[in-house]
């Protein structure tokens, strides 16, 4: 059997795992909630794990950030306020200030000491992002927070970790109906909701409560090489009919943003609400 030294192994699943070689370990430790990691990797570069499962890579992670943001708020068209539920390294935060039409974004995030590790030791994941004035950073329980009464938003977007631990309860009915309450009409919900092929119940558990709530649910698709076993799925909700939203006018709304990605294109947004069966069958 291979020796496995110096190797970070991710064994979220039962029956499948993954494994990163460490070049380096830049640092081991545990704050209140969970065991934060940050090595090196030839491949991804800097590659964060909390409690031994991949967050969020600086090679990769472009891919996650921007269709988590750019998809909705697109789609939408007009969203001045954006709601960042979890998403501590900042990579959604910088994508979503890429529009200069957001006017405001809250974060709320659970871990003080995510964000301020992330700003020493993944400075490039969020790119500035803390120090833009348009963000406002709350440390707080995500479902706590969404309880409470409070402004209206455009576009929630939920960056969340996987269904264990502290992240668990951003996946429960209660939860998504929440937040259903502080969208402002045509508002949008998105998820992270996990890799379909060997997390589907995750998805499939997301899909009852957004079929639930919202007149317009689904999901789309897109492939981050990191979350491994297959195309990773995004909860998408909203009483609108911004999934409508055509090629022309999408490529006229990315033009006008006059934002450069390096995975978004019109094409892609349209595309990634194609869904294969597995998929379909997963959230009928």
């Amino acid at each position: 059997m291979r020796d496995m030294t110096g190797w970070t192994i991710e064994a979220l699943h039962d029956d499948h795992a993954q494994a990163l070689r460490e070049s380096a370990v830049l640092y081991d430790s545990r704050t209140d909630h969970q065991r934060l990691r940050v090595f090196e990797n030839g491949l991804f570069g800097r590659v964060l794990t909390l409690d031994d499962v991949v967050q969020v890579t600086e090679r990769d992670n472009f891919i996650y950030h921007e269709m988590l943001t750019h998809v909705p708020i697109l789609a939408h068209g007009a969203a001045r306020r954006v709601l960042i539920v979890g998403g501590g390294d900042g990579g959604m935060a910088r994508e979503v200030l890429r529009h200069a039409s957001v006017e405001h974004v809250t974060m709320v995030e659970i871990d003080a000491g995510v964000v301020e590790f992330c700003k020493q030791y993944l400075p490039a994941i969020s790119a500035g992002a803390f120090d833009d004035p348009r963000l406002e950073l709350v440390i707080d329980d995500g479902a706590a927070f969404m309880r409470r009464d409070g402004p209206g938003h455009d576009v929630i977007i939920v960056d969340s970790t996987d269904p264990i631990g502290p992240g668990e309860v951003l996946f429960t009915d209660t939860f998504y109906g929440h937040a259903k309450r502080r969208l402002n009409a045509g508002g949008i919900l998105v998820t992270q909701s996990g890799v379909p092929f060997v997390q589907g119940a995750e998805l499939a558990g997301t899909m009852r409560a957004f079929t639930a709530l919202f007149a317009d649910a689904t999901c789309y698709l897109a492939t981050v090489p990191t979350y491994a076993g297959g195309p990773m799925a995004f909860g998408w909700g909203t009483d609108g009919d911004a999934r409508e939203a055509s090629l022309d006018v999408l490529a006229t709304r990315l033009a006008k943003a006059g934002i450069e990605t390096g995975y978004y294109t019109p094409e892609v947004h349209r595309a990634a609400f194609a869904l294969p069966g597995y998929v379909k069958r997963l959230i009928a």
